[in-house]
């Protein structure tokens, strides 16, 4: 497979180029983007291969920039005819503009990430072998495991960009990840625990029986843990957040409402903020797409913008948004590497990369003790965020209670209710131990989907209302 996708058209670079600024003229921005992609996954489940999938894809999505209008169009047909036939469709928007065609994102020469496609290496067979390993590990291990699901999955993507000015960028990105998830069971009670892995690497370190065995021997432990828990209570107290995976509240509470269009547009809880405090001193919040081998990282992002490591949030006081091309020039600000989107059939938009907060001065053990009467959230599930007023529900899938500065008996049915802006404000206390998470993270919005990552330290935040499931 060539990663020149500008060769699989049926003309030479010189004509495509040629195309490509036509269908541009008058426009303000606006690229063509080509991508390649391949995917595969392999579920077992009960004992047995449950699943399997190969797919490829490939097509280009023209785009056009007038003000705040977008013209798009796409096809999976690498062709002259389709492109032409894109540009009629996108030229809707620049019929009676003239706009001035932005300067060409400036590039770099960093990577992150190597070109190696993980498709297929190692074989079928030895993926099948892990999963199996996985899987009667496990129920070696405990005579309490009543069901065992492991899963591997991976990626290859080429994007090929070319804009009217004749500038050109590619990347290649790969993404490789394992999922393990194992349900005991004691009497007529049931619980689950997961652990996942992941990042743009190959499948060299999952397939190692040492790497395996430490995500599958987590996944048993939160699901004991789970067997042991008790109902939560319900009330306002004190919080302390592991660090790493909880920084998926951050990510949603907060991360979204920082997204360029939604401040542009006014619909975000931190619109109008810039340069007031927004958090608690102390807290500093990142985009940074920069990281090696992180499931967030992009080299550049979908517009082809260098990726870039963003301070949002800086003691405490905003100072910056994630952005994308359009939404940085109507906003009078630069383009932060942050305009991704999900395949060739989407347009670009403002979306995050891997978002964390900065490390404090605190040990998680001063945190934990510092802590009368309260809740130790490990890790989370799933979420609601409203990005206009900030208001989110968030459910634990590992907690505990925190009792006279000591980690008490664990806890199920645990919700963190709030509002972003105001759980920022409440931090009181920030670890030292900042941890991303272990490469797991996909975003949704507007209906696209894309890796990230989050991370955070040890937090404490004090009076957040937590829902229970005790009566």
């Amino acid at each position: 497979m060539t990663t020149d996708l500008l060769t699989l058209f049926d003309a030479d670079e010189a004509t495509m180029r040629k195309h490509v600024a036509e269908a541009l003229s008058g426009a303000d921005d606006g690229e063509l983007f080509i991508e390649h992609a391949q995917a595969e996954a392999l579920s077992f489940d009960n004992g047995r291969l449950k699943g399997g999938s190969f797919n490829t894809e490939q097509g280009f999505g023209l785009r056009a920039v007038a003000g705040e209008a977008v013209g798009y169009a796409h096809a999976g047909d690498l062709s002259v005819a389709a492109l032409k036939r894109a540009a009629d469709a996108v030229g809707a928007v620049t019929r009676g503009y003239s706009g001035s065609y932005a300067a060409a994102p400036q590039g770099t020469n960093k990577k992150f990430y190597g070109d190696q496609n993980p498709i297929g290496q190692p074989s079928f067979e030895e993926k099948v072998k892990v999963l199996q390993d996985i899987d009667a590990y496990l129920r070696g291990k405990n005579d309490k495991v009543r069901q065992v699901t492991a899963s591997v999955a991976a990626s290859w993507q080429v994007v090929d960009i070319l804009r009217a000015d004749g500038h050109r960028v590619r990347d290649i990105r790969p993404m490789t990840r394992i999922n393990i998830s194992v349900m005991v069971g004691e009497g007529d009670r049931q619980e689950s625990g997961s652990y996942g892995h992941g990042g743009r690497i190959g499948f060299g370190d999952f397939v190692a029986e040492g790497s395996w065995q430490y995500g599958a021997d987590e996944a048993l432990r939160q699901a004991l843990v789970n067997l042991e828990a008790i109902d939560a209570p319900a009330g306002t107290m004190d919080v302390v957040l592991g660090s790493g995976w909880p920084g998926v509240m951050l990510h949603e509470a907060v991360g979204h409402g920082l997204e360029g269009d939604f401040n542009r547009k006014k619909t975000s809880a931190f619109s109008g903020l810039l340069g007031q405090m927004v958090a608690a001193p102390g807290v500093t919040v990142v985009d940074d797409g920069t990281i090696d081998n992180r499931r967030g990282s992009i080299t550049i992002d979908d517009e082809g913008t260098p990726s870039g490591y963003n301070v949002l949030i800086e003691n405490g006081k905003l100072v910056g948004y994630m952005q994308d091309r359009q939404n940085a020039r109507l906003m009078g600000m630069a383009p932060t590497g942050n305009g991704r989107r999900q395949g060739y059939a989407h347009v670009p938009m403002p979306r995050m990369t891997n978002t964390y907060m900065l490390g404090g001065d605190k040990t998680p053990e001063e945190i934990i003790a510092s802590v009368k009467k309260g809740i130790y959230a490990v890790s989370f599930g799933g979420g609601q965020v409203d990005i206009t007023s900030g208001k989110f529900v968030f459910g634990c899938t590992e907690a505990y209670l925190i009792e006279n500065g000591k980690v008490g008996a664990p806890i199920k049915g645990a919700m963190l209710i709030g509002n972003g802006p105001d759980a920022m404000k409440r931090v009181s206390m920030i670890g030292n131990d900042m941890k991303l998470d272990t490469g797991i993270g996909n975003c949704g919005k507007a209906g696209q989907w894309v890796p990230v990552g989050v991370g955070q330290p040890h937090l404490r935040m004090d009076q957040i209302t937590v829902g229970g499931t005790q009566t």
